[in-house]
């Protein structure tokens, strides 16, 4: 039965060391994240044009 639980009875050497990131791949993922979040952005915008040109344009068609 240990052989199921072999991998949790391990203890956990990296929870004891403080992770650390270098101001470089700290630069990086910033960048990675400001990307991605005004990619998101866009397509938010991009979104609420469509909606708002549909609802325009069906206002006009029942009018």
């Amino acid at each position: 039965m240990s052989m199921l639980t072999h991998d949790f009875e391990r203890p956990f050497n990296w929870a004891e060391r403080p992770m650390r990131i270098s101001g470089e791949r700290k630069a990086q993922l910033k960048r990675v994240a400001l990307r991605a979040l005004a990619a998101l952005t866009m397509g938010g915008v991009l979104t609420a044009l469509i909606a708002l040109k549909t609802t325009i344009f069906v206002w006009n068609l029942h009018a």
